[in-house]
């Protein structure tokens, strides 16, 4: 009877019809594996994908696991394709064939779309505040973003989530990931006096909002991992970090707020003693994948620092690169000699 059914399954499974999708099986860090991962920005097309995509088996060599892509406007969006930003930019059967080049490699993807800060870069005004300056949090203030980092959204406007909703969903599905980085980072605007819709307003309780409400979309309703910069989160002054890698303008208390199963990447990109607030997220229950970037010395220490906490929290490693050609980023010093820290016992 057992080998009756036995067959039976698999001549079951030999007739799957072919419009029948299989579930991917997981691929990058094992359970209990260190995240040896890394942030690219500027690959915009399908060309640039293609370029970057030669290099993956290399990168997986060199232990790389993870690889977090962002994307942000440089999509083919069919829900907006207003929205879409440049000449050219990725599409669809673009996303899948990275995607599937990086399965092949066991190296897990993330897409990352920049959400409420960032949306202006210099003088440049990205898509979502260019076609609808009505969503600015700062609307017709600061021309030609004089006098401001970037620019942002307005979190209380309605049509905002709309519409990032559907391009974060087109990405996602694009893409085929199991999660997302909103990126949410150095945002500065919230109690600046021409943001009219929030600066009488806690800017904690905003920042909550912002990082609360993608999440009820990304993980409560899609199921998916999201994934944020630590920044905003820290508190600048008691910790001794500034206003740029912490928070020097009210948004720290959000920390309290927001879910602990987004996973925190704690960027630090200079040189320190200690990075105390990798114990701080980690005592208040977030995963943490600490992140640095060009300076070697920085880099190692902040892994030798991360490394001596004994915690599942503790992922392992982010190494972000925000300028510079494949080339350098391949013979980048603080990535190769911090892959083979992360492995050291």
């Amino acid at each position: 009877m057992k080998q009756i059914l036995y067959s039976a399954i698999i001549l079951g499974l030999l007739f799957i019809p072919s419009c029948v999708s299989v579930k991917q099986m997981p691929v990058g860090p094992k359970p209990g594996e260190k995240w040896r991962a890394i942030h690219l920005l500027n690959y915009t097309n399908d060309a640039l994908l293609d370029s970057l995509s030669n290099k993956i088996p290399l990168l997986a060599e060199k232990g790389v696991n993870v690889i977090f892509l962002e994307v942000d406007y440089s999509f083919d969006f069919k829900s907006h394709p207003e929205l879409r930003q440049g000449p050219s930019f990725i599409t669809k059967s673009g996303a899948e064939k990275f995607s599937e080049v990086c399965r092949d490699n066991n190296i897990k993807l993330v897409i990352e779309f920049q959400c409420f800060g960032h949306q202006s870069w210099a003088k440049k005004t990205f898509p979502l505040l260019t076609v609808y300056p009505d969503l600015d949090l700062t609307k017709g203030a600061y021309p030609n973003n004089d006098s401001i980092y970037c620019r942002e959204w307005d979190p209380y406007n309605p049509k905002v989530n709309k519409i990032v909703y559907s391009l974060i969903d087109e990405l996602v599905d694009a893409f085929d990931v199991d999660g997302i980085h909103v990126g949410m980072d150095e945002v500065f605007l919230i109690n600046d006096k021409f943001a009219a819709s929030t600066k009488d307003k806690n800017p904690a309780e905003v920042y909550a909002k912002v990082v609360n409400d993608l999440y009820d979309h990304i993980t409560k309703q899609r199921h998916l991992q999201m994934y944020m910069w630590g920044d905003r989160l820290i508190d600048g002054t008691k910790l001794n970090m500034g206003a740029w890698e912490a928070s020097q303008n009210g948004t720290y208390p959000a920390i309290d707020l927001i879910p602990k199963d987004i996973i925190v990447c704690d960027w630090h990109y200079d040189l320190r003693d200690e990075y105390s607030s990798v114990p701080m997220f980690l005592s208040k229950g977030f995963r943490v994948l600490p992140t640095s970037w060009k300076n070697k010395e920085a880099s190692n220490k902040l892994i030798e620092y991360s490394k001596q906490f004994n915690d599942p929290k503790m992922l392992g490693h982010l190494f972000s690169f925000w300028n510079g050609s494949i080339d350098s980023m391949m013979n980048s010093q603080a990535m190769n000699e911090g892959l083979k820290l992360l492995v050291k016992k």
